[in-house]
């Protein structure tokens, strides 16, 4: 079937929400989705999106985010949201469909304590604060503490592959900056102000191998993600048929995100469109507590030892709500290769039953055909036609067909392809893609629906509920909450906000 097809046909309403299939309920992103992950926030892994750019001018690009530290309050003083100067963060491409990453880009952070002191009585004492006054572009005397990052791009196998250091495009440089995090208004004079501060950590990039320059920004910024999130836990405590009114319990939190925009003919390979994508953390296998803080970055341990893989993020809330309490721990230190161990979690989802259970109602009945072929279709191989690889190797991450057109901002449709919008969600993930709407469809058995037991293993008749147009109490999104140009998030919630 073409992808034209696809897009014309009814099957493709369904299509939209089958990747997110395997996050249905998709009652939050994945903030602190697994035992483990809650004791070290900063390698959390809370949203990863992929998409080709919607800027003006940058239809050649895509667009990767990794958030990552979740649930950031403005004013978390003194200290902040600073990365883990331990930790290595990655963001790994797959441009062949083996599940295996074929570039990698790992990330190191830095923090640089400048040690600023005043005189008290005779003495030079040291400032408690990351600030001794007020910040603005060009300007960052008073800054008591500063970040910067180093990115290498590793191709082949993450670990034995070849290590190229990314530059930055305008001076060569090896390290880039960092903004501090938004600590309110007087601090940097006004919103404003922190967004030209801000402006001035957007980097232009030499990609080792790639005869064009891409951009990347690491910094604070508002949550992107929007989730009735408290009420849903609550044994869903919702109206699940509400199409507005619902509650955003993310509206008051930031994240930190790292952001790429890359040449496609640089990521993708001639005839092959499709990539696949995922983010990932990793920290050192022994970790010593010493007491001994080191000089300039005052941390009180020692570490050494091969990387141990501690987050895993492609599609959005498969840990969180899929896989097994028991196994989450495992499924975040396990790569897309070996995702057979997880097939009874996709085939024999437990999920639909719970929401059949906690609504209560004989009209949410769960689909009632196993194995579930339909989830297997769309988590772990891409839909034909729209975003699977020629030769693809069944694995949970995002996929994004390069070949199709970016929808401009103030045209998305935020069901993406349910809604008619082929450059949408499930064909990669973009900010204002509903993401939690389409899945909790998909969970009930939207796709039996179409009647295609060939490609989806069942028929309307197995999946009752298959019609609702289930929502997560209306809480909704949409693509003027970001802005139109990189890094498309909004500027963080400012320390001071509401004051």
């Amino acid at each position: 079937m073409s992808f034209k097809t696809w897009r014309k046909a009814p099957l493709a309403v369904a299509c939209a929400a089958a990747l997110g299939a395997f996050v249905p309920a998709a009652f939050a992103s994945s903030h602190r989705e697994a035992p483990f992950i809650t004791t070290v926030p900063k390698v959390d892994g809370t949203d990863f999106y992929m998409f080709r750019s919607y800027e003006t001018g940058h239809s050649d690009f895509v667009t990767v985010i990794a958030d990552y530290l979740p649930l950031q309050d403005g004013y978390g003083g003194p200290n902040y949201f600073q990365l883990d100067a331990n930790a290595l963060y990655e963001i790994h491409l797959d441009d062949d469909g083996d599940g295996k990453e074929d570039l990698t880009f790992q990330f190191r952070f830095k923090s640089n304590l400048a040690d600023i002191a005043l005189p008290i009585n005779g003495k030079s004492v040291s400032i408690p604060l990351i600030q001794a006054g007020g910040i603005a572009a060009g300007n960052t005397s008073a800054l008591n503490v500063k970040e910067s990052y180093t990115i290498d791009l590793v191709r082949a196998d993450r670990r034995g592959g070849q290590h190229f250091a990314v530059t930055d495009a305008q001076g060569g440089a090896r390290e880039f900056s960092k903004p501090v995090d938004f600590i309110g208004t007087k601090t940097f004079g006004s919103v404003a102000g922190y967004e030209a501060y801000a402006a001035q950590h957007i980097h232009s990039i030499n990609v080792p191998g790639c005869n064009m320059p891409g951009r990347v920004f690491v910094g604070q910024r508002k949550d992107p993600f929007v989730v009735n999130l408290g009420r849903t836990f609550d044994l869903i405590k919702l109206n699940p048929l509400a199409t507005s009114a619902g509650v955003d319990d993310l509206a008051d939190k930031n994240v930190t995100s790292i952001v790429m925009e890359l040449p496609i003919a640089c990521v993708a390979k001639q005839g092959e469109p499709v990539i696949g994508g995922w983010t990932t953390a990793s920290m050192r296998q022994v970790r010593l507590l010493d007491g001994t803080p080191r000089s300039g970055n005052n941390e009180v341990s020692k570490q050494g030892g091969p990387w141990v893989q501690v987050s895993r993020l492609g599609m959005p809330l498969v840990n969180e709500v899929v896989i097994g309490l028991k196994d989450k721990d495992k499924f975040n230190a396990s790569r897309p290769k070996d995702d057979a161990q997880f097939a009874d979690y996709v085939t024999n989802p437990t999920l639909p039953a719970l929401i059949e259970i906690l609504f209560g109602d004989a009209g949410a009945k769960a689909p009632t055909k196993f194995p579930r072929q339909d989830l297997v279709v769309a988590f772990l191989t891409g839909i034909p036609g729209l975003n699977q690889p020629a030769h693809v190797r069944p694995s949970e991450m995002l996929r994004l067909n390069t070949s199709i057109a970016p929808t401009p901002k103030g045209s998305q449709n935020t069901l993406g392809v349910l809604g008619g919008d082929n450059a949408g969600f499930p064909n990669g993930r973009r900010p204002g893609d509903d993401v939690v709407d389409a899945s909790l469809r998909v969970a009930m058995g939207v796709l039996c629906t179409l009647n295609s037991p060939a490609v989806f293993g069942c028929v309307a008749a197995d999946a009752p509920a298959g019609g609702l147009a289930l929502t997560d109490g209306g809480a909704n999104i949409s693509d003027a909450m970001f802005d139109g140009t990189f890094p498309y998030l909004r500027t963080p919630i400012a320390g001071d906000a509401g004051q």
